[in-house]
This record gives C-alpha cells, sequence and structure tokens, in this order.
C-alpha cells in the first residue's frame, strides 16, 4: 500500500505535520539529538518516522518498507520508546506497512509478541484503531461464569424452575442491553448502576414485565413468525406464575446480579465476548439437564470443534434442521462474524456481518419452549433469529431447499416418535418398530431425510443449469448408530453411503451431555452429494479425552494446565491436525474402508498404545472383571 493510500484510510486530518524530509523527526519534536537522547536514557539509532497520526493523546505510528523483514520491528520499536518518552500519555498503535503489497503487522502500545494485533490485517481507520483503548465491556470469562454460578442459586431461592431459567435470564439480558443502549452508556459504571436502579425503584413487577415485552417486541420487528415468537415468550417467561410472584425486590436483585456481575464482564462486540454470551447461556441448560435427562444439549466447545471440522466462514450458509436452544447456530454465527473481519476495514466487515446474520444462519425447531430459546439465543448475539422455522423438519423441505445449504450441523434427536417420522422411511421397519416408543435408527432418519431433500435440490438445479452444492454434514448420534447391528440402522447406513461420502466418525467422551442426557455419541462427518468411493478410507477418530472434568452443579467443566492454559484448546488443535492429515496414531486415530455392514467406530480399527499402558490400568481391569464374575454368580464372596 502506498503511503498515499495510507494516509487516506487512516486519516489525512489527523497527519501530523511534516518537519524535515516528508517525515516526522523526534529529534525536532525534542528540540535537539542531544534532548531526545536524555530523554529516552540511550544513544538513539533511528529518530525519523514515515507517517505520524495524531488525535489528542491518541497516535498511530506506521512505518513503511518495501517488504518489512523482523529487523524493521526493531526500528519501529525505538520510534515507540522515542514517543513515550517524549509523550509519556500518548496511547500508541504502531504499524508496519508494506509498499509493493497490502501487509501489514499491527501492536498496541508496544512491539512485542504479546502486542500484536493479530487480527489486524488491513489498514484502517484511526476511529477503528481507537477502539483498542476504549473498550466499553472487558471480557472476563472466569468472573462471569462464577457470577453465573451464583445468579443461579438465587433464581432456585426464588423458586424459578430450572427449565425456565435460561429463558429468563435470556430475555431480562435482551432488556437490559437495550435499555443500556437507550440511555446513551457505552460501559457498565457507578453512574449507570445507579440511573438503572433509580429508574427500577419507581417501577412495579408488572411494568417491568412490561418493559421487557415491550423491548422483545421492537427486536423482534420485521422477524418472520414474529407474533408465534413473541407469544412463546411472553408463555414461558413472562405469564409463568412463579416469575409473576417476583416482588420488586426481588426483580431489582436479579436485574443488578445481571448488569453489574455478568454483563459488565462482556465485551459483545468482540469474537471472545460472543463465546462469552454463549457460556453464559447455555450455563442454565446444563442445570435443566439434571431435570431431563431425555435433553442433550451439545456443549459449546464440541460445537465450536464441529464448525471447524466443516470449515465454517463468512460465505457459509449454515443449517440446523433441529436447532434446538440454536447452540449450533450461534456458534457458526460467531465464526462467520469473526471471519468478516479477515482482511476487511471496519466498514466493510459491518456490511459482511449484516449479510450473515440476515441471509446465512437458518434453523429449524418443532418443540414450543427450544424455539423460544433459540430466538433468544440469536437476538442475544445481534440477531440472526429470522431464519429460524417453527415445525418439523419433515414438512419443511421448501424451506431447506430455499436455505441451500452450505454446512449442516446437527444433534438431532435420538428418541424421536416413530409417528413423527415420514412413512417412506418406516417401509421396510416391523410393525413392532413402526408402533414403538422411539426411533429404532437413533437420528439417522433425520440425516437420511436432508441428504433425500438436498439431492432433489441438487437435481432441480442440474436441469435449470445451475451451480451444484455439495453440502458439509457433521452430527451427532449415539454410538449404537455408528455401531448399527439392528437391521434397520444398517439398512440406514447403506441408504447414505450410496448418495454421501462418509468423511470421518469420531467417538466422544463417554459422558459429554452430563448432566443431561445419558448417551455415548460420536460425531460423523458426510460430504452430500458424492456417493461414497469403495476404496476409500475413512477417517475414525477416538477422541474421548477432551480435557473436561465432572463436576457437581457445573456439569463438565474445562481443565486448565499449570500455565493457566486451556487444555482443550491444544486438544482440539490435536484433533484437528490429525483428521486434516488424515493421521494415524496408535490409541487416537485409524483409518480404514467401510460399507455399510462394517462399523463405523474407531474402536474397530485402532490399534492400541501400549506405551500408555500402567500398573494401574492392569490392576483396574482385573477389578473390574473380578466384578464381574462376582455379578454374574461365578465366583462368591467369602
Amino acid at each position: 500500500m502506498q503511503r498515499l493510500e495510507i494516509v487516506q484510510r487512516v486519516g489525512q486530518q489527523f497527519v501530523t505535520s511534516n518537519i524535515e524530509g516528508g517525515e516526522y523527526s523526534y529529534v525536532l519534536a525534542a528540540g535537539s539529538r542531544e534532548l531526545l537522547e536524555k530523554a529516552v536514557g540511550h544513544r538513539v539509532k533511528h529518530f525519523k518516522l514515515d507517517i505520524r497520526f495524531e488525535d489528542s493523546d491518541f497516535v498511530v505510528l506506521v512505518e513503511t518498507k518495501q517488504s518489512f523483514v523482523d529487523e524493521d520491528e526493531k526500528q519501529l520499536s525505538e520510534y515507540v520508546e522515542e514517543e513515550k518518552a517524549l509523550y509519556p500519555n500518548h496511547k500508541i498503535i504502531a504499524i508496519l506497512a508494506n509498499t509493493r503489497d497490502d501487509k501489514i503487522k499491527v501492536w498496541k502500545g508496544k512491539v512485542d509478541k504479546s502486542s500484536l494485533l493479530l487480527d489486524e490485517t488491513v489498514m484502517d481507520t484511526l476511529e477503528h484503531y481507537k477502539k483498542y483503548y476504549d473498550v466499553s465491556f472487558q471480557n472476563d470469562r472466569e468472573k462471569v461464569m462464577k457470577n453465573t454460578y451464583e445468579l443461579n442459586e438465587t433464581l432456585h431461592k426464588m423458586d424459578i424452575d430450572e427449565g425456565n431459567r435460561s429463558q429468563f435470564v435470556g430475555t431480562c439480558l435482551l432488556y437490559i442491553k437495550d435499555i443500556i443502549c437507550r440511555l446513551g452508556y457505552t460501559k457498565v459504571d457507578d453512574n449507570l448502576v445507579k440511573q438503572l436502579n433509580q429508574t427500577w425503584s419507581i417501577m412495579t413487577p408488572d411494568t417491568i414485565c412490561a418493559a421487557i415485552k415491550d423491548t422483545l417486541n421492537r427486536l423482534l420487528d420485521g422477524s418472520k413468525n414474529k407474533a408465534k415468537k413473541i407469544e412463546l415468550l411472553q408463555k414461558n417467561v413472562l405469564e409463568d406464575q412463579k416469575i409473576k410472584k417476583l416482588t420488586l425486590e426481588n426483580w431489582m436483585k436479579i436485574l443488578n446480579i445481571i448488569v453489574v456481575d455478568i454483563y459488565r464482564y462482556i465485551n459483545a462486540d468482540s469474537s471472545e465476548g460472543q463465546d462469552i454470551l454463549n457460556l453464559f447461556f447455555i450455563a442454565f441448560n446444563k442445570y435443566t439437564g439434571k431435570k431431563d435427562k431425555n435433553q442433550a444439549f451439545t456443549p459449546d466447545h464440541i460445537t465450536d470443534f464441529m464448525t471447524r471440522v466443516t470449515k465454517v466462514d463468512r460465505n457459509s450458509i449454515v443449517l440446523d434442521a433441529t436447532c434446538g436452544s440454536a447452540s449450533f447456530l450461534v456458534q457458526a454465527m460467531c465464526k462467520a462474524l469473526a471471519d468478516c473481519r479477515r482482511d476487511n476495514t471496519e466498514e466493510e466487515a459491518k456490511r459482511l456481518m449484516k449479510l450473515v446474520k440476515e441471509q446465512h444462519i437458518f434453523g429449524i425447531e418443532v418443540e414450543e419452549k427450544a424455539y423460544g430459546l433459540s430466538t433468544t439465543n440469536m437476538l442475544i448475539h445481534g440477531d440472526g433469529n429470522s431464519n429460524i422455522e417453527f415445525g418439523s423438519c419433515f414438512d419443511c423441505e421448501k424451506f431447506i431447499k430455499s436455505a441451500n445449504p452450505d454446512v449442516i450441523l446437527m444433534n438431532p434427536p435420538y428418541n424421536a416418535k416413530p409417528i413423527s417420522i415420514p412413512n417412506k422411511y418406516k417401509k421396510d421397519w416391523t410393525e413392532n418398530a413402526k408402533n414403538g416408543k422411539d426411533d429404532p435408527t437413533k437420528g439417522f432418519v433425520f440425516i437420511q431425510y436432508l441428504s433425500d431433500v438436498l439431492k432433489t435440490l441438487r437435481l432441480e438445479n442440474e436441469k435449470k443449469g445451475l451451480p451444484i452444492k455439495h453440502t458439509k454434514m457433521a452430527v451427532l448420534l449415539p454410538v449404537s448408530a455408528a455401531i448399527g447391528t439392528s437391521d434397520i440402522i444398517t439398512i440406514f447406513k447403506k441408504s447414505m453411503l450410496k448418495d454421501n461420502t462418509l468423511e470421518a466418525v469420531f467417538t466422544l467422551p463417554d459422558d459429554i451431555f452430563y448432566p443431561g442426557a445419558s448417551a455415548c455419541a460420536c460425531c460423523m462427518v458426510f460430504t452430500l452429494g458424492i456417493p461414497h468411493p469403495k476404496d476409500k478410507e475413512t477417517f475414525f477418530g477416538y477422541y474421548k479425552e477432551d480435557g473436561f472434568k465432572k463436576k457437581k452443579n457445573l456439569g463438565r467443566v474445562e481443565q486448565f494446565d499449570d500455565e493457566n492454559k486451556s487444555r482443550w484448546k491444544d486438544i482440539e488443535k490435536q484433533w484437528l491436525y490429525l483428521y486434516d492429515n488424515h493421521k494415524v496414531v496408535d490409541g487416537l486415530s485409524a483409518t480404514a474402508v467401510v460399507d455399510g455392514d462394517k462399523e463405523w467406530l474407531c474402536e474397530a480399527y485402532m490399534k492400541t498404545d501400549y506405551s500408555k499402558l500402567s500398573e494401574e490400568d492392569f490392576q483396574k481391569t482385573l477389578n473390574n472383571y473380578l466384578a464381574f464374575l462376582v455379578k454374574e454368580g461365578k465366583v462368591y464372596e467369602s
């Protein structure tokens, strides 16, 4: 990028007057070289900076090179040191910029590895860079999660049902975000808290509920199925008898906890802040899980892994046909929004973000309470709720075709009622299976249905001469579906391979849905529309250890090492590396040629890593075997 382009992009009005030879001279700014060296405390080598932008106490320092190298960072660092010596109170953004191409490197405050702003890859405006020093909310994941647990305890003491808490706190958060915005505040401080409490103190529980309903009405303006969404949110939250019994004191305590102890520590404009918002919202689903063992809320780190496996980015149109509380859709939207910032200015990123929210996120949900949860969840993250359909996916063929997804992410019901499944998929079932309580395909019928719908769409588009998509699908199914010992499951496995390629199957931790459903799950990855080649080697991962541990009242909790680094982040990196490169590691992964009759699990093909076996493992196996013999009555205790 040439010098003139840089000046125009950052802001001509902020350029410091050129002092010497077209460059900014720190020697002339100090008065002499002697005075500059006295200020920095040592002799200086470089003191002529290419371009300096200034607005009050904020500066952007730009050094241009034809093609910068690591050594040039030392020169830029000298300019930062001189800036600090002469103007100690200045907030600094330092930039190295190539003139041969558009490559840049950006640092905040000082030029070192820890201060490098990795997301900054495009030259932007001075106002954009200012935001690094003027963050409205500071992200603090630990405080948010700790305070979320305390909020849950407060709601428990107020007798708010577990099943309503996620929806309730999500709705309250929407109201709080809206009122803070309308009051003109950009951060949570003592003045804001005081003003909010003054407002709430003269209200009644009924007027607070009315204000929340008014907020939802405005936020959903223009949204598809707006009336239904308002109806469900009102029925499941505002008209709940226990919520209607809350006193003004109760309401003020709840709202203050959300404002002061939670929202204060979330910067919703950042990628990390979006992740924390999602963790806050879905945390209450864990508490619900203790009560309903059939609920299988997908953990946030697994939804993250599946979006990475399917390479979700800003160009991806994503569908979840059984979206529940919208965890997959939120995770996909967060990934896409973060990608909008890649190689774009803030202005261009905002345009792309609007496109992602309005046209790239699609969901379907049949259960009323879950549909309300998904609506609230998407609103919390900045909308995207308009493309969530209320109904059974089996009745939404037209909607699915209109979405024409690049990526499908799903955790379908494992115990759907056979009566809700279309007859065309039950023609080979026994009468007992047709009239049974649960879906004998263990969820396979949902992915077969989506495969069939998109196959029809591909044929229609082919006749019209339109582009053909080969959709990536990542779906969670119970391990029993991958083993496929029943005739019905085998039929569905064979049918899926006729039109689609099985790319991978990952065996996940046994207690992945704890404290909710107890099913052991695996993640299957397909490329839809390409028949499975007979000699295709499918990747299998034995991904049982994810760095999370069960903890009472909190579900499965992320673990950290001695340096406070997330164990999961390193594990996820290894999982993705093995899959992307089809690497075989004993005890962790395998590849195999499979068909519909074979098992689709790593355990069937993986070699044991004997180097990890210990005497403790041997003794544990002996103990388990002895306990089995005692249980079977083959050995008697004396």
